[in-house]
């Protein structure tokens, strides 16, 4: 990261662009913090390799965005880096390669005299002297006591639309009023602690006026508060009429700050939807004149168009169809387009074994004979890649799949983008076929059954609670639905994912799953269990491993014991969502399903343990086969 004429300030992973502190963020740096500037700062110059190629992921980004009205992008491009930047700080900082940054907070408060400015009233002064050491950076004021650190101010003003300022110290010092004494006077900080939320003074050194920050907070302080005036300072950019919205007193490190809206894809082996993606994105106008399968066979004979005979002409042609229904429709959420880039991924995973590849290599392990009632297969994904995009982001609502139109999505660029911030990781994981007449079986048993009608009526509960005022017709409470197919299979994911954690070393965190459950008109019963982090721990062989017959039938078992019983149990193990209560699991909690907000892929949400295990003795809505029950 670089600010300041290009002046390194730190460093932080491409993932971590992607989850935690992405464009739009603030990251918090040793002595100050700095907010992620947007698309047209960022620069490429003498780089070359930051195009991520992944037609399907691409694909979904134009679907996603074309909801918001934005253009349609034409790359995915990783963050810029130079290899070499450590051993050479001076030459990698002078190129100007980095995630561009700006110092936000700008209002700034000395440590040692307390006195608050702004970063342009020469208050204050940068250092920055050694480019090998930039956790070093740090803004000093020259006062009496030595040059000593000035730190952030941290009350920053947020709002619902996502725009993001600074707080107005002066005019709140004065009551919406300019100083009698000073057209910019001096103000100072004090924190007098205690333990009853914020207790900070301001006061102006010019006319001695005084208010304590207590005042901002709260639904009584938001009176206090001046009307937003629209700033996005990512992009450099205000509303011309301001904001309707009326803004949030919040502190500068406040988790609902900032959330991301990101899709991941797989990379998947040629023949499953990976290279007819391609052939469509790289060929759309001269593809999208067909409409059935003579006029495909027509352009195959021409020379300029004999590529492709290589594909599955029926493939092709009802991709082409697809694509057109597509973009006369309505465009989809983030969600559903996440959810439609399951579909070819649960074809590569459960049809025939492919070719192995770079970024895609299955291979099929016998399934242990005690284990045969539960599993039609189990598999090893000694390799796969997944590609994550950053489409956008929200404050203070977070993206929701089950309420997706809760949120406003902020733009990462000022005008039309032709790219969005990606990055990829590689890693290895075990996919699990449930049986389907077995899941079949059970749905039809628990589908109107009290516990799952419960489920389901939380389910609608959760939505209207959340429903945004902004949402005034076409609201359906039972929308997204996930159904007993997804609850079954996400507990079963988590139990899983729990045991090898404590069994065989893994970090939780550094695991994640896929849930490709389907609905009634295209059921799917698979669990992807897959390493999502670029480190080693990722791609070292342990997890696929675990695997193998010896030790796969072992974890199973453990993992349906420990579900059998919670330390927080009675309370856990008859926990429903009953009216009022809009949550969304059942018998789950923090002991026994919950894993990392990392790790789960619907938020620790739609979890049961009795729908695996008889918790109350009732056998006739568990899905485990008798045979395997502890």
């Amino acid at each position: 990261m670089s600010v300041n004429g290009n002046r390194r300030v730190g460093a932080v992973r491409p993932s971590h662009l992607m989850f935690t502190a992405g464009i739009g963020s603030l990251v918090d740096l040793p002595n100050f913090s700095v907010l992620i500037k947007g698309l047209e700062f960022w620069s490429y110059g003498g780089i070359t390799g930051y195009d991520i190629d992944e037609p399907r992921l691409r694909a979904a980004v134009n679907r996603s965005l074309q909801r918001y009205g934005r253009g349609q992008i034409e790359q995915l491009r990783a963050a810029p880096w130079l290899e070499g930047g450590d051993t050479d700080p001076k030459g990698w900082a002078a190129q100007g390669v980095g995630i561009p940054v700006t110092p936000f907070p700008q209002w700034l408060r000395c440590t040692a005299c307390n006195v608050l400015a702004a970063v342009d009233t020469n208050e204050f002064a940068f250092l920055n002297s050694n480019p090998r050491t930039p956790h070093e950076a740090k803004f000093v004021h020259d006062c009496k006591k030595g040059k000593p650190l000035a730190v952030a101010a941290r009350f920053t003003l947020v709002c619902t639309v996502g725009h993001l300022d600074e707080f107005p110290y002066t005019l709140y010092v004065h009551h919406g009023r300019s100083c009698t004494k000073a057209e910019r006077p001096k103000l100072r900080m004090k924190d007098h602690g205690g333990n009853q939320a914020a207790n900070v003074t301001i006061q102006c050194v010019a006319c001695g006026e005084k208010r304590n920050i207590r005042e901002a907070m709260g639904e009584r302080g938001r009176c206090h508060l001046p009307r937003c005036r629209g700033r996005h300072p990512h992009l450099g950019t205000y509303a011309t009429d301001g904001c309707d919205q009326a803004p949030v007193l919040m502190v500068a490190g406040a988790s609902n700050q900032w959330f991301p809206l990101t899709l991941s894809a797989l990379a998947l082996p040629k023949g499953q939807g990976g290279d007819i993606e391609k052939l469509l994105e790289d060929h759309w106008p001269d593809l999208q004149v067909i409409a059935e399968r003579g006029q495909y066979d027509f352009m195959a004979s021409i020379p300029k168009f004999g590529f492709l005979k290589e594909f599955d002409a029926d493939s092709v042609v009802a991709a082409i169809a697809a694509r057109k229904e597509g973009s006369t429709a309505p465009a989809p959420s983030a969600p559903d387009v996440q959810a439609d880039l399951f579909g070819p991924e649960w074809d590569a995973l459960s049809g025939p074994v492919p070719t192995p590849s770079d970024d895609f290599a299955l291979r099929q392990v016998p399934v242990p004979p005690t284990l045969g009632e539960l599993f039609a297969d189990i598999r090893q994904v000694e390799r796969l890649r997944e590609a994550r995009a950053l489409i956008g982001f929200t404050r203070l609502d977070a993206p929701d799949p089950e309420s997706p139109e809760i949120a406003t999505r902020v733009d990462l660029s000022r005008g039309a983008q032709t790219w969005v911030p990606a990055s990829e990781v590689r890693g290895e994981g075990i996919f699990l076929r449930v049986r389907d007449d077995l899941m079949a079986d059970w749905a039809a048993r628990v589908e109107k059954s009290p516990q799952m009608e419960a489920h389901r009526e939380a389910f609608a509960r959760f939505r209207v609670n959340r429903r945004s005022d902004r949402k005034t017709s076409d609201f359906d409470p039972y929308y997204g639905w996930p159904g007993a197919r997804y609850i079954a299979l996400h507990t079963l994911s988590h139990l899983l994912i729990r045991t090898i954690a404590l069994e065989c070393g893994y970090n939780s965190a550094s695991l994640a799953e896929r849930i490709y459950a389907g609905d009634e008109q295209d059921p799917r019963t698979g669990i992807l269990i897959y390493t999502a982090v670029p480190d080693s721990e990722g791609t070292l062989g342990g997890l696929v491993s675990l695997a193998e017959e010896r030790d796969f039938e072992r974890i199973l078992r453990r993992c349906l014991v420990d579900a059998g019983h919670c330390s927080a149990d009675p309370l856990c193990s008859e926990r429903l969502p009953h009216d009022p209560a809009d949550y969304l699991h059942g018998a789950a909690c923090h002991v026994c399903l919950f894993v990392s907000e990392t790790t789960c892929e619907r938020g620790n949400r739609f979890l049961d343990r009795r729908f695996l295990v008889p918790l109350s003795g009732d056998k006739d809505q568990v899905l485990t086969p008798v045979g395997l029950l502890p």
